[in-house]
């Protein structure tokens, strides 16, 4: 594995590691795939649009979140192939090497469309 794409999956990691952050991915994944504009994850979350923006920024600069504008508004989805890469990253030595998660005991992600 190349050194920058350790340093991508740490920045990821990284930007995940705050607690407001890690409220808004799991709130886009579960509106997965058609995400959700800002004032409906604010809403959701009780986030004043200063922090939030803040931290969406964050989340799209790290490659976890897409952001698309339609009209006035922006719509934030969870980039769910970014996720998988991240996932398969985290997995791909404790399923293979040394076997410390059976790998059957992992759920699979991304068969769906494949």
């Amino acid at each position: 594995m190349e050194a920058n794409e350790v340093s991508r999956y740490a920045a990821m990691l990284t930007a995940m590691g705050a607690e407001p952050r890690l409220r808004i991915m799991r709130l886009l994944l579960a509106a997965h795939p058609t995400g959700m504009v800002v004032g409906e994850i604010g809403e959701e979350l009780g986030m004043p649009g200063s922090s939030l923006s803040h931290h969406l920024d964050r989340l799209r600069t790290a490659g976890l979140v897409l952001v698309k504008r339609e009209s006035t508004f922006l719509r934030y989805t969870a980039n769910a192939d970014a996720l998988r890469q991240l996932l398969g990253f985290l997995y791909a030595e404790c399923c293979t090497r040394n076997q410390a998660v059976e790998p059957k005991a992992i759920v699979q992600i991304g068969k769906k469309g494949k």
